[in-house]
């Protein structure tokens, strides 16, 4: 079904196919439009600026060409007005009663409202977790963990077919000192000096012990593999009980281990040899990324015959590709800005285009603010702060939210204590609230027996200016979901809500929604209340599309 914006850009794409089709200007004809809510609600309901686009073209000034595609809009029943401002920019004031109409298409379509399908057809992985299996997840995994379940869901709604994909680093020298550190801890020994600290090693070494009371007797290599191994299990088991309490769930769980084993680094530095990147020099194995912008070239097997972990990276993105997905997405920590050129550079080397097939998210890092003072040290892990840990202080919900809202490329503070409190300055508690306060609204028509039933809808009783803001940001939802997904951006659907909120807050204070005292329900009563009803619906769907509950009650 479209929307209202995308019946709107149809209209005014055919106005302009009309004048170049007449002969009345030259050039060609656009094949999308892009139209804007104008701040001053004055100056309409949507404004373009396809005239002064077209203007170079055609020959002609913006204005003149502004006036002809006003003419061709003018008469179009869903349109009320048609104005010309500055040098040329077109102002569209809709009609009201059709404006309203949005409400009906809204509840209509319930939860799939904002949906569309511009992404469809496109396969996508998104890793978006990439952890050793050596202790608890952090605060930079926890990141992650909701800005990349967002992400995925704002691509699924966008039509892409998504994979969810964490990647296990479960090979190379951390994991024989965590297997260690576990050993020396189940033995009453000292742990290695440079291996794995903190409460939960002993939790670890116990848990392994509990299970197999034999392991501690087994000859010291054989040990040694046997606790690094159960270790090892346990502990990705325990990272995957804490990312599904904190409503994150992955299709795919890929050891980095599996590459190597399979063949799949081999394979992949075949196919990057024949692509004719690949050359030896000093005894070493190198991968001309030179060729695609990376800053040098890149090793994959070193003079002794050992392979790098940019070996894996190659195998890994090849890996991918053969999967059959499109485009691979990765999220990166902080302390990753050097992988993008070399990420891309792969890509191009397997014969790939680096600007479509792979895109490289850097995150930047989260500080946590508690009683006016930064928190660093986890009580389990004895570093920085864990998932777990973040949870308990402050919740799924505000954890999930106040991680989402910001763009993933700039540092970012919580403060617990805000998180903490029921109050508009707490932005999830503001949204939630919105979700509440409607559905009490909704409840209380039901007790006076109001109806609430779209076929009772009488879309021209809404001509209040805060009702036509309203349904103007509801109007904008499908716009922001499409948006979000081509930029990588799941913090515009947060900021949306959040705007949505205000205007929500705005209409209700302005605009009686229930009848008083004795007044008699009447169909503008309706109205408004189906508007309230279409509102919650929008910011359920957009709460969902973040992963935090739209409560009913607060």
């Amino acid at each position: 079904m479209s929307t209202q914006l995308e019946l709107l850009q149809a209209a005014v794409l055919a106005a302009v196919d009309r004048i170049i089709s007449s002969g009345q200007i030259s050039g060609d004809a656009p094949t999308s439009i892009v139209l804007e809510r104008p701040k001053n609600r004055d100056h309409g309901d949507y404004a373009t600026s396809i005239a002064l686009q077209l203007a170079k073209a055609a020959g002609r000034s913006p204005r003149e060409i502004a006036e002809l595609v006003a003419a061709e809009l003018t008469g179009i029943d869903s349109i009320s007005r048609v104005d010309i401002a500055g040098p040329g920019f077109i102002n569209i004031t809709l009609n009201r009663a059709s404006q309203a109409e949005l409400v009906a298409a809204i509840l209509k379509s319930g939860a799939e409202y904002g949906q569309g399908d511009a992404l469809a057809g496109v396969r996508i992985n998104l890793e978006f977790i990439s952890a050793n299996p050596t202790g608890p997840l952090h605060l930079g995994h926890t990141r992650w963990a909701a800005v990349g379940d967002a992400l995925g869901r704002v691509l699924s709604a966008a039509g892409a077919d998504v994979t969810r994909e964490f990647y296990i680093n479960d090979r190379g020298n951390q994991m024989d000192l965590f297997g260690a550190s576990v050993e020396a801890a189940a033995l009453g020994n000292a742990i290695p000096e440079d291996g794995y600290q903190g409460a939960y090693i002993l939790d670890l070494a116990k848990e392994v012990v509990a299970a197999n009371s034999e392991i501690i007797n087994l000859p010291e290599g054989v040990r040694h593999e046997a606790f690094r191994e159960a270790a090892y299990a346990v502990q990705l088991k325990d990272q995957q009980r804490v990312l599904d309490t904190f409503g994150t769930h992955f299709d795919v769980w890929f050891s980095e281990r599996s590459l190597h084993q399979q063949g799949a680094v081999e394979h992949g530095l075949e196919k990057l040899r024949k692509e004719g990147h690949v050359f030896e020099e000093e005894g070493a194995i190198w991968l001309r990324t030179t060729d695609f912008g990376d800053d040098k070239d890149r090793v994959l097997t070193k003079s002794d015959g050992s392979l790098t972990y940019f070996s894996s990276d190659t195998a890994y993105y090849i890996n991918k590709r053969e999967r059959g997905f499109d485009i691979c997405i990765y999220m990166l920590g902080a302390d990753h800005h050097g992988y993008v050129g070399r990420l891309k550079a792969i890509a191009a080397c397997a014969g790939d285009n680096p600007d479509y097939n792979i895109h490289v998210l850097i995150g930047q890092l989260v500080k946590i603010m508690e009683g006016g003072e930064e928190v660093k040290l986890s009580k389990r892990a004895g570093t920085i702060i864990t998932l777990e840990e973040l949870v308990e202080k402050v919740g799924v919900d505000a954890a999930r939210y106040t991680l989402i809202r910001y763009p993933v490329d700039t540092p970012m503070v919580m403060d617990i204590d805000v998180l903490k409190r029921n109050t508009n300055e707490n932005p999830v508690y503001y949204v939630q609230y919105a979700h509440a306060r409607i559905a009490a609204v909704l409840r209380n028509a039901a007790d006076l027996h109001i109806s609430v039933d779209v076929k009772d809808f009488d879309s021209a009783q809404l001509t209040h200016d805060r009702e036509n803001e309203l349904l103007g940001v509801l109007a904008q939802f499908p716009r922001v979901i499409a948006t979000a997904a081509e930029l990588r951006q799941p913090h515009r659907v947060a900021r949306y809500l959040e705007e949505l909120a205000g205007t929500y807050h705005g209409f209700y204070a302005d605009c009686r929604v229930l009848p008083m005292g004795d007044e008699n329900p009447s169909s503008l009563h309706t109205a408004r209340l189906l508007l309230c009803a279409s509102t919650k619906q929008v910011i359920a769907n957009g709460l969902a599309l973040l992963g935090v509950s739209a409560p009913e009650r607060m």
